[in-house]
């Protein structure tokens, strides 16, 4: 007794402790009722495991130290330990209360009566406990009704407390539960007045996270039917509610009313809970209800609770019970609507607006400070690391198994530690080495070998050419370039080899990485499989340092070196998640090369990070080939170019792309024909979006969401703009700047040296258009405007002349000087043929200018094109001068 009477009383002096660590200097009881629930939960414990203990066999009690000798007591004393500490935690509170908020003149009296009826209830459990035993209970009988009294008890005190002692209390449940982190707590002090709360809505914890963490009561916005139901009344103590019936035209009216009246609304844009893990369409009555009521919106954006049990996602992603859950709040902000918009557009353009406001806000709740690889192992978190996630689409054993992400993770290290103790990294002070392989696992588990290893990946483009691709090497500081035997043989790139070991390059090939590999490797290879976090660490703010060199296409000159941080690449693919729902149900087909930007982040690392599994294809110049292995692995998203969809388009059977979702589009401008024969032929709108490799590379897309026929979509969040005027041209010169916005370029004037842009402004060199919503269509490119008789006529307007005129067929324009105009044009086209007569009867039938018209056409069996689809312009103007002398 005396060892137990000491126990209870050192939990009772830990728990006082711990109440003071958790009130601080505030006098409250917001911890009361959790104590007196964790007081049951641990009296329970205790009587559970009583049963345990061996039962003495004679009627002498046991000494302390036989009881500790029993393996099966010691759960017993920290389970009675817990209920003491839970004890000192509920007792120290209310004593403080009350002799704090008592009054002078009677806080004597009220500690006396405390005292009198503390005595009168010890009175009447004792008469119960000894009625109990009298008619044959057990003292675990008296302990079990006892704590199921306390326990009730104590959820009535839950009712009891005022809401900020009920905050209190649901703040340290979702804390303990799901780990919930508030970010941007600040936003929560100096509230406006009059405001509208907007939240994306992942499940049906949301409400409750949001009236647990808002220092104001609000008024949510719910449906009728769904405000009826138990588990919903429960939270209307922390609460307002407000039922809507949807088919009451007249119920937003009401809210408006509501909200003038300075009452703080919450309501949810969407509607609805959200089926695709990602945010769903916003419905134009929460922007209305702002606009009408002139009042301020504060976002708010959930992340993790679409991975609980308590959301209506049950195939999408992996659901657990307990997942860690951020609450990010945004800054107040006004909805602003273009003053000439009236009636239903201007309801549709508020609408769109505050669209484009939950997008900018979910964007901005994103962590972007981690390195690819600590991305890629939180992936793994995520959505299971026996998730298959990269395959090979070629689908030959020669090109390796799936790999899943523990697979993939494990093999990165091993191949990261091999490459590390052949000291073939670091050998630069970029800490780059060069990779010219090509789409397949190996190539990925590649790229991740050398993050992991803390090293920069340089990634060359095998179509290039020798002297192109030593010139890169050469930019970069490259010593050293990992290639594989199989590939260069099936390429025919020996003399590629031979010119880069030539002039001094080692070549590494991963045929022979892999006879180094010892059994202790694969020991490693086992441990890192299960305990990857055991073999990398992050070092402090390396996601500012560089993550990728990518090399521009030399479309229109030489190529630069791109170099990208891993910030930049976590922005760009966090903004492409934030405007299209890609979700683990979707399987991905990328052919795109892994060394142009739009193959690496759009085709590769977005899935990957996403969930989403991955088949890689080795050329998107396979016209029959790529649609019939679309169909073979039921791919739901392809990204490709004009030239490649247009390839497509031309070889595959109706049925290929049956499963097919989304189709992305950019590099180069998409042909209305190219659009109409995906529509009439597979029922498919393409998405054309807009980058560079800059950008690492998306700047602007077109979603389902958020669609307009002839341009290049939005600009994806985060980033902003500005248009330099143009004289003589229509729209202007678009720069940039955004998180994705590269880290610098690399020049062969200067290798090594990093050229940042000029505070952090990207010039794309593009002359677009940008409409009240956003929307941007592309003019042209800057150096693709030619200056004739004194008047801008833009190159791709040109092609896009004979487009019209022959629609079955690749044209091309480009310009050379001119003695008498200062410049002249010339096509390139594809047409049997072509004539000028023809090509100019056509433009003037349609209202076109004589200034558009080409001084030669020239008719070739093919366009030069770059391995990106794009079309080499540089080769093409080569060309054209050699004709026309």
């Amino acid at each position: 007794t005396t060892f137990l009477l000491s126990l209870f009383s050192v939990g009772i002096a830990v728990g006082s402790v711990a109440c003071q660590k958790l009130v601080k200097d505030q006098i409250t009881l917001a911890y009361v009722p959790m104590a007196g629930v964790i007081m049951s939960i641990f009296g329970a414990g205790m009587i559970i495991l009583t049963h345990f203990v061996p039962q003495a066999t004679t009627e002498e009690f046991r000494t302390v130290s036989q009881l500790l000798a029993e393996p099966t007591f010691w759960p017993i004393i920290i389970a009675f330990l817990g209920l003491a500490v839970a004890g000192g935690v509920f007792a120290v509170p209310l004593y403080a209360y009350m002799q704090a908020m008592g009054e002078s003149a009677t806080k004597s009296r009220l500690i006396a009566a405390n005292n009198v009826l503390n005595a009168i209830a010890m009175v009447f459990g004792a008469i119960v406990s000894g009625l109990m035993l009298k008619f044959g209970a057990t003292i675990l009988d008296v302990l079990t009704v006892l704590m199921v009294g306390n326990l009730i008890v104590a959820l009535i005190a839950c009712g009891l407390l005022p809401r900020t002692a009920q905050q209190t209390v649901f703040r340290f449940i979702f804390r303990l539960a799901f780990g919930l982190k508030v970010v941007n707590a600040h936003n929560l002090q100096n509230l406006p007045k009059r405001m509208v709360v907007i939240s994306n809505h992942q499940s049906f914890l949301d409400a409750a996270i949001i009236a647990a963490y808002f220092p104001v009561k609000l008024t949510f916005a719910i449906d009728t039917n769904i405000a009826k139901k138990w588990w919903v009344r429960m939270w209307f103590t922390l609460v307002k509610a407000f039922p809507m019936d949807s088919e009451n035209p007249y119920a937003i009216r009401d809210l408006i009313k509501l909200s003038k009246t300075d009452e703080p609304v919450m309501v949810y844009p969407e509607g609805r809970l959200t089926t695709t893990g990602s945010l769903m369409k916003v419905y134009d009555g929460t922007a209305m209800l702002a606009l009408n009521a002139e009042a301020t919106i504060v976002p708010v954006i959930i992340e993790g609770a679409r991975f609980s049990k308590q959301t209506r996602l049950h195939n999408p992603l992996p659901r657990r019970w307990f997942p860690r859950i951020t609450l990010t709040i945004l800054p107040p902000q006004k909805l602003e609507v273009p003053d000439d918009l009236r009636g239903r557009a201007r309801r549709v353009g508020a609408g769109q607006k505050l669209q484009a406001m939950l997008v900018q806000s979910w964007f901005a709740a994103r962590s972007l400070e981690e390195t690819l690889f600590s991305h890629l192992m939180k992936a793994a978190n995520l959505y299971g690391k026996d998730v298959r996630i990269l395959s090979d689409a070629t689908n030959n054993a020669s090109t390796g198994t799936p790999l899943t992400y523990r697979s993939l993770i494990a093999r990165s290290l091993l191949l990261a530690d091999v490459l590390k103790r052949q000291k073939l990294l670091h050998t630069n002070q970029l800490n780059a080495i060069g990779l010219l392989l090509p789409n397949a696992n190996a190539a990925a588990a590649t790229f991740f070998a050398v993050q992991a290893a803390h090293a920069v990946p340089a990634m060359l483009n095998f179509s290039a050419g020798n002297d192109a691709i030593l010139s890169a090497c050469k930019t970069a500081l490259l010593t050293h370039v990992i290639t594989a035997h199989a590939f260069i043989e099936k390429a025919k790139l020996q003399g590629l080899i031979d010119h880069l070991e030539k002039n001094g390059l080692t070549i590494v090939y991963l045929e022979d990485i892999r006879s180094h590999i010892t059994l202790a490797d694969k020991l490693k290879l086992f441990l890192t499989s299960r305990y990857p976090q055991g073999y990398y660490q992050e070092r402090n703010r390396e996601y500012d340092n560089p993550a990728v060199i990518l090399f521009t296409s030399g479309s229109e000159g030489a190529p630069k070196g791109v170099v990208l941080s891993h910030r930049n690449i976590n922005a760009n693919v966090a903004q492409a998640q934030a405007v299209v729902d890609f979700n683990p149900k979707d399987t991905l087909l990328n052919a795109l090369p892994m060394f142009h930007s739009f193959g690496l982040t759009g085709g590769t690392l977005l899935p990957v990070l996403s969930g989403v599994p991955v088949f890689l294809y080795p050329s998107p110049l396979h016209y029959r080939i790529v649609p019939e292995v679309a169909y073979n692995f039921n791919a739901t998203i392809m990204f490709g170019t004009d030239t490649f969809l247009t390839g497509y388009a031309r070889y595959a059977h109706p049925y290929d792309f049956y499963r097919m979702r989304y189709v992305f589009a950019g590099a180069e401008k998409v042909r209305s024909e190219t659009r109409t024969a995906w529509m009439e032929r597979f029922g498919i709108r393409i998405l054309e979006g807009y980058g560079a490799t800059e950008t690492a590379p998306v700047l602007s897309l077109n979603t389902p969401l958020a669609y307009k026929a002839g341009s290049v979509g939005r600009l994806v969040p985060g980033m902003e703009y500005k248009l330099a005027e143009v004289p003589g041209v229509e729209g202007g010169n678009l720069t940039v700047r955004g998180p994705n916005v590269m880290l610098g370029y690399l020049k062969n004037d200067k290798p090594g040296v990093l050229q940042p842009p000029e505070d952090d402004w990207y010039e794309t060199g593009d002359i677009v258009n940008v409409d009240d919503l956003g929307f941007i269509t592309i003019q042209g490119r800057l150096k693709r405007f030619a200056k004739i008789g004194g008047e801008m006529v833009s190159l791709t307007a040109a092609e896009g002349l004979a487009s019209k005129c022959w629609p079955d067929s690749q044209h091309a324009v480009v310009s050379l000087p001119d003695d008498r105009k200062g410049e002249q044009l010339i096509l390139f086209t594809t047409q049997s043929g072509a004539t000028k007569d023809t090509l100019r009867q056509f433009s003037r039938s349609h209202g076109g200018t004589e200034l558009a018209l080409p001084r030669h056409i020239f008719v070739v069996d093919k366009l030069l094109t770059l391995a990106t689809g794009k079309t080499d312009y540089v080769s093409l103007t080569k060309d054209a001068e050699a004709r026309v002398k």
